[in-house]
């Protein structure tokens, strides 16, 4: 398996944070591909990848979403992880997530916690909702319903703790023109298809949480406000949609989605 999965770093601009989150890749227990694409290319993303001896790939950018696919066409192993610059994953990642996956796996998750300034953020309410979110989601891991069910509800799924199985997907897509939730839209567009949601249950990532990140950013703009609107209207009525999005909206004033 080790032979069977690669880390593609998505790094934009030049990130304070990504020498860490690479330094995480590099010292997990269980060895598999690093990669790294960039629309962005800079001699400080180059000199990072030429110090941990990290091959670079390049393409023009236009998004979250392209930039997501175009990374994601450099792999050439059945699974991948879409690591995101500012985040970092603890040594057993690999090790304990592609131990869980099968042929009938279509993405592997693990838990995670949020980091911001330096400190583990304390599980708020919002937390807690997206971990028992995940737990209930994983009783039925090939109920195409109950996934559904789960996500009619929000994204408890961070983006950055997924593994794909690119065999399974390979038709598959991020929706380019989405900002914010276009991670919640792949697990809606993907739960429609056989096969498993594979859940680990623990903690074995930290997502960043900072006033860089492109979530913090589209919060402000009101991006996300719309975006999870039309997410709703996918799975309700627009009377429940703006129910649950008033709830939903509170989590914008806290530490954002995990995505």
């Amino acid at each position: 398996m080790s032979h069977n999965h690669t880390f593609v770093i998505c790094a934009y601009g030049d990130s304070r944070y990504l020498e860490e989150c690479i330094q995480s890749l590099v010292n997990q227990s269980l060895k598999t591909d690093i990669i790294l694409y960039t629309s962005t290319p800079s001699n400080y993303i180059e000199g990072l990848c030429e110090k941990y001896d990290i091959p670079v790939f390049s393409s023009v950018g236009g998004g979250i979403g392209k930039d997501w696919n175009n990374a994601l066409s450099f792999v050439q192993t059945q699974y991948a992880t879409i690591v995101h610059q500012d985040d970092i994953y603890l040594s057993d990642y690999a090790k304990n997530v592609l131990s869980s996956v099968s042929d009938d796996t279509l993405i592997a998750y693990s838990d995670y916690q949020e980091v911001k300034d330096g400190n583990i953020i304390p599980l708020t309410s919002n937390l807690k909702i997206k971990h028992f979110m995940l737990r209930t989601m994983a009783m039925f891991p090939k109920w195409k319903f109950w996934r559904n069910r789960v996500l009619a509800f929000g994204n408890p799924i961070s983006c950055p703790a997924v593994t794909y199985n690119l065999k399974k997907l390979n038709d598959f897509k991020f929706n380019e023109e989405m900002k914010v939730s276009l991670d919640w839209f792949a697990w809606y567009q993907i739960a429609q298809k056989n096969g498993s949601f594979t859940f680990v249950d623990e903690s074995l990532m930290y997502h960043r949480i900072h006033e860089e990140s492109e979530t913090t950013n589209s919060i402000e703009n009101n991006i996300r406000t719309k975006e999870d609107y039309e997410m709703y209207l996918l799975f309700w009525p627009k009377f429940i949609a703006s129910l649950l999005l008033k709830y939903y909206k509170k989590s914008q004033d806290k530490i954002g989605r995990a995505s």
